[in-house]
């Protein structure tokens, strides 16, 4: 047998598993999980403040067969950050802590939006200009942690009020 027939026949294998692996490859705008981590985040980003409060956004992804609960959020723009969610109540909309986390149930999907859930950032201690990039931590209730970088954007939009927790 010649090195060209064993090539040959090679051939095919290698281009399937480069495709296989192209397959496997993120979305655009997806930031991939690790082999380990159990949620991808796919188009995140943060609305722009120069101090106060900001908010960041995405869609988190249950890459399991499992639900998963995001506990806590990270940042290090931010000495506070909290889950939020924004409820309704006689006409009014109002942010408040999300307590019991989020959950992202097996196989699906939760977004993270101006409006309703959201990662609320508190004291913002360094300016979030457009473009910056801003590194995040979840983390989830078995300890395990997902990080991911979101984008500084511009958005007039998600006043509503905050209700802190008593």
């Amino acid at each position: 047998m010649t090195i060209t027939t064993i090539t040959n026949r090679m051939l095919p294998a290698a281009l399937a598993a480069l495709l296989a692996a192209g397959a496997c490859a993120p979305a655009e705008g997806q930031v991939p999980a690790s082999a380990a981590a159990p949620l991808s985040v796919a188009d995140p980003w943060v609305k722009t403040a120069r101090s106060g409060m900001s908010a960041a956004f995405a869609t988190l992804v249950n890459t399991t067969g499992e639900a998963v609960t995001v506990v806590a959020a990270s940042t290090p723009v931010s000495p506070s950050v909290e889950l939020h969610e924004v409820v309704g109540d006689g006409g009014t909309t109002t942010m408040r802590r999300k307590e019991d986390g989020i959950v992202i149930p097996a196989g699906g999907r939760h977004v993270l939006q101006p409006g309703g859930d959201h990662i609320m950032l508190m004291n913002v201690r360094t300016a979030i200009e457009p473009g910056t990039e801003v590194p995040f931590t979840l983390t989830l209730r078995d300890g395990r942690t997902v990080s991911f970088t979101a984008v500084a954007k511009d958005f007039a939009g998600a006043n509503e009020s905050y209700a802190p927790h008593e």
